[in-house]
């Protein structure tokens, strides 16, 4: 059961990563007219349009089949980990997308994150809990996550360029966390029958939250490079489901002799942050270009037309 777990976990990792590099594929092809309300509607209702975000759209949804899959068979805490495979698919996929390679430093920095990410929860290895988590917990969880999402949210709308990439990505990542805990909630009742399921109020709600998390997602990859927003996607996505397994599902980490592990995690992971700020000099740009414009002599691509 483990086995299956790892596949369907790894293949929503696979198929989130392509639709976020769909996405973003279709938001670089759009000119930015302004922040106003009005070019914002205008340039969503050019970007609904373009084959690549449907394609994306459609990816997203596998991926939230594939997780349920996932979370039916396996735990919060085994399958959100699993998702930080989506920072080295980003690379990849991306790479072929926009048939421009990131400099070496970014992937360094991509790898030390999703390194640090994976020696901390493997160190840390969260043990499953209760399958169901009591309303009253549920009522201070959701409070908790909401303040979260609005700060976040208030912050990003004060910053610009990957500042405000990386808080509506982080925004996004909680809001994807959680809606993955309402997912198990929800699932966890298939036991009982559809009718239980499809009876209880967390799978609604899980509607609601993932609504939340994609348009907070369109944001982030409206906001700014992937090397910007994705980090922040998918490292707040997993250690946000590492809090929400242990404050709704009473999972623990473990701690004494695996603290030095955990410690080497935390530490490649803020050396990856630091690295990947660097990088950004260099390579934050590529993931900018429209990849139908035929390359430039120099190797670069000549901008998309502006709409008029």
């Amino acid at each position: 059961m483990t086995a299956v777990t790892v596949l369907l976990a790894l293949l929503a990792a696979l198929s989130n990563a392509s639709a976020s590099v769909l996405q973003r594929r279709a938001a670089v092809q759009e000119p930015d007219d302004g922040s106003g309300a009005g070019s914002v509607v205008r340039r969503f209702t050019h970007v609904l349009r373009r084959p690549s975000w449907l394609a994306g759209v459609g990816l997203l949804a596998l991926s939230g089949l594939l997780q349920a899959g996932a979370l039916a068979v396996g735990s919060l805490s085994l399958v959100q980990p699993l998702l930080a495979a989506e920072l080295l698919f980003t690379l990849a996929v991306g790479s072929v997308v926009f048939r421009r390679r990131p400099d070496g430093r970014t992937w360094l920095a991509f790898a030390a994150l999703a390194v640090g990410l994976a020696l901390f929860l493997l160190a840390a290895a969260p043990t499953a809990g209760r399958t169901s988590a009591p309303p009253r917990t549920w009522l201070l969880g959701g409070a908790g996550v909401l303040g979260t999402v609005v700060l976040l949210a208030v912050a990003a709308r004060l910053a610009r360029g990957a500042s405000r990439a990386a808080l509506l990505g982080l925004a996004s990542a909680v809001s994807f966390a959680t809606t993955a805990a309402l997912l198990k909630e929800a699932v966890g009742r298939l036991g009982d029958g559809l009718g239980a399921m499809f009876g209880h109020w967390s799978l609604y709600a899980t509607g609601v939250a993932g609504l939340v998390a994609f348009l907070l997602l369109q944001g982030a990859l409206g906001a700014g490079s992937l090397t910007a927003s994705q980090p922040a996607l998918t490292l707040g996505d997993a250690l946000t489901s590492v809090v929400l397994g242990w404050v709704l599902f009473a999972e623990t980490v473990h701690l004494g002799l695996s603290l030095l592990p955990e410690a080497i995690g935390i530490a490649l992971i803020g050396a990856g942050s630091i690295g990947l700020a660097h990088a950004q000099t260099v390579g934050a740009e590529w993931d900018t270009a429209a990849p139908d414009r035929p390359p430039e002599r120099d190797g670069s691509r000549a901008p998309a037309p502006r709409r008029h």
